[in-house]
């Protein structure tokens, strides 16, 4: 192509159990159909175990030196005061290790902070990432890869006189689920780059009180979905029946439940997404769009929660929402104070005959998996950070992997960090910490919206999957977001037709990454 540069306890550890054997049965990584993010995946080949491709060579144990670990992330103040309670337990083990933690803004924060320090030869000692920042990070081969570390039988003697391995046992091992844990191998060589801390992916919230006013069933595929927005629209045209809050993960979600190409971290033609398939299912939404079925974040100027949490009154309304799991404060409507009325509906007051007034949502939400192509075999995308570690000092580096192996595998830790900030914890023993048991157990209605998601999450898990990891693959990811906005606006569409104005962007997108990519 010519390169033209354009512009319940219980319940919940059976579960998390079940999603440790099973997480990874659907993630895009290695899959048999090239690379490219569909299709089915060999479960076999992926193990707690480390290849034996992969070199294991000793590394240099903690020796209880001072030395300081430096840690980049995008927490708030709530999620700092977790990792500050925390930090004292770990200096009761290493009182020498000094953790400097540091927020950088949102992710590509932090991505663009540690670039710009790449630059000159510097960089933190670990970070908050997603695979497409260690691809970039690795260019620069200044990633740490953890098999050493986590195979290491090195000793290190801590405060109290006890020693620990440094590496991970094989029940912390296998205490994370699968599908997380192998995430760190999402680079095309075997190794192990990231460790996951915590974990979120897509859900669909809608409006349970309409719902079960109309009768109206949960779509569980996209069919049933475009034949409730066509009903709900033809009721009144002052509502936009769906908000999908993110235009990439849109794209490439579709590109996994349908097994059809999106990209390929193997060198040679990395962008494959310019497909016949690919092109249908944009026009198939776009037709939604102009219908009024469907709205996006970008097309919207902001998060399409708003409307479904009608917080914004000059707007039209949605039902149901597709949006990250960890943000469920975002998708809860406001209190509202109104009359309390009898079982009659009639308006109540009290002896005086003044009205009885009550505090309530407006309508309750509703939590589900979102549509798939095939509910036999659901796809759902798996966000949220993992940590990576820097080539530093031996003593830095060792330093900063017992941190990381802290973070990960402490339960109480990982249990109150997921209770604070919405997200799933990355391994199964939570179970154990009672506090975290009630959090799931009691589940139930707008005020606990944020422990249905997680409980949601941690039942979808065996659906996650993740794309291939490379040098740009960071910017598919805009490409194809900025995809579905052109095709569904249509500026400057003339005389073409639908169909060939969509197929030239695509041909667009393609060529603009493969002249900055090839």
């Amino acid at each position: 192509m010519k390169k033209i540069k354009k512009s319940l306890f219980t319940l919940v550890s059976a579960v998390l159990v079940a999603a440790n054997l099973a997480a990874f049965a659907s993630c895009g990584i290695g899959s048999g159909t090239g690379d490219n993010g569909g299709g089915e995946v060999d479960t076999t080949q992926y193990t707690y175990e480390t290849p034996d491709t992969v070199e294991i060579t000793d590394v240099v144990p903690y020796d209880g030196s001072e030395v300081t670990v430096t840690f980049y992330h995008t927490m708030g103040a709530n999620l700092r005061g977790v990792i500050d309670k925390y930090i004292p337990q770990f200096n009761e083990m290493y009182p020498n290790i000094t953790i400097d933690h540091q927020q950088m803004g949102d992710y590509n924060g932090v991505r663009d902070q540690i670039s710009k320090e790449l630059t000159a030869k510097n960089s933190p000692s670990i970070a908050y990432c997603y695979p497409d920042h260690v691809a970039l990070y690795n260019k620069a081969k200044a990633v740490l890869t953890l098999d050493s570390y986590i195979e290491s039988t090195a000793t290190v003697t801590k405060a109290d006189g006890s020693t620990e391995i440094m590496g991970l046992t094989k029940e912390q091992r296998e205490d994370f689920a699968l599908g997380y844990y192998v995430e760190g191998r999402a680079y095309g060589d075997d190794k192990m780059y990231t460790l996951p801390f915590s974990k979120s992916t897509e859900v669909l919230y809608y409006n349970k009180t309409y719902f079960e006013a109309n009768g109206y069933e949960v779509p569980k595929t996209w069919d049933e979905m475009e034949a409730l927005c066509k009903t709900i629209k033809e009721k009144t045209d002052k509502v936009i029946p769906l908000g999908y809050d993110s235009e990439a993960n849109w794209f490439i979600t579709m590109t996994e439940q349908m097994g059809t190409p999106y990209t390929s971290a193997k060198k040679g033609n990395h962008f494959l997404f310019n497909t016949e398939e690919n092109r249908e299912f944009v026009k198939r939404y776009s037709d939604w769009y102009d219908k009024g079925y469907v709205i996006t974040e970008e097309l919207n100027g902001g998060y399409t929660s708003d409307l479904f949490a009608q917080k914004s009154p000059d707007k039209a309304i949605s039902y149901m929402c597709i949006g990250s799991s960890a943000g469920a404060s975002y998708q809860c409507p406001d209190l509202v104070t109104k009359q309390k009325v009898d079982e009659n509906g009639d308006p109540m007051v009290d002896e005086n005959g003044d009205p009885v007034m009550e505090t309530v949502y407006p309508f309750e939400v509703g939590i589900a998996m979102i549509p798939q192509a095939n509910p036999e075999k659901p796809k759902v995308i798996s966000q949220g950070p993992s940590l990576v570690l820097f080539q530093k000092s031996e003593q830095e580096q060792a330093a900063a992997w017992l941190w990381a192996k802290f973070l990960t595998t402490t339960v109480n830790l990982q249990a109150e960090f997921s209770m604070t900030s919405g997200y799933a914890p990355v391994i199964n023993s939570v179970t154990t910490n009672s506090v975290y048991a009630d959090f799931l157990a009691n589940a139930d209605g707008n005020a606990r919206l944020q422990a249905s998601c997680v409980k949601q999450t941690i039942a979808q898990q065996n659906a996650f999957f993740v794309s291939p990891a490379f040098v740009g693959s960071s910017q598919a990811r805009d490409a194809v977001g900025l995809l579905i906005q052109t095709c569904f606006v249509k500026n400057d569409i003339g005389n073409q037709s639908v169909e060939k104005f969509i197929e030239n962007a695509f041909e667009e997108a393609i060529d603009e990454l493969e002249f900055d990519f090839s």
